[in-house]
């Protein structure tokens, strides 16, 4: 993929939703609601701080992240359904090893 953010944006890809409620009921394509989970494909260099010095964005390329309903701008890049939004967008970090515990 040839595409850079700028400034604090990132581009994020979103994780699919679950095909099937936790008691079994499968959720039809009409009534679901687009995930508010993604993994950041790419980030922008930062933002420049009042001294105009450049402050490094705290997400990387290959976070999964979680972020706001309505938040970013959806695009789409090399037959790709992508969000562009500011990392002031992200709620957190959603940790590996967090992941990894509640699947065991």
């Amino acid at each position: 993929m040839a595409f850079r953010p700028l400034h604090d944006r990132i581009l994020v890809r979103r994780v699919d939703a679950e095909e099937k409620s936790k008691g079994g009921i499968i959720i039809p394509d009409t009534a679901k609601e687009k995930p508010q989970e993604g993994e950041v494909v790419a980030v922008g260099p930062g933002a420049r701080n009042d001294k105009g010095e450049l402050v490094a964005l705290d997400v990387k390329a290959g976070d999964r992240i979680l972020f706001g309903k309505w938040s970013g701008t959806e695009v789409k890049i090399d037959g790709e359904d992508l969000l562009i939004m500011k990392e002031t967008d992200v709620m957190g970090v959603i940790d590996a090893v967090a992941k990894a515990k509640k699947a065991a």
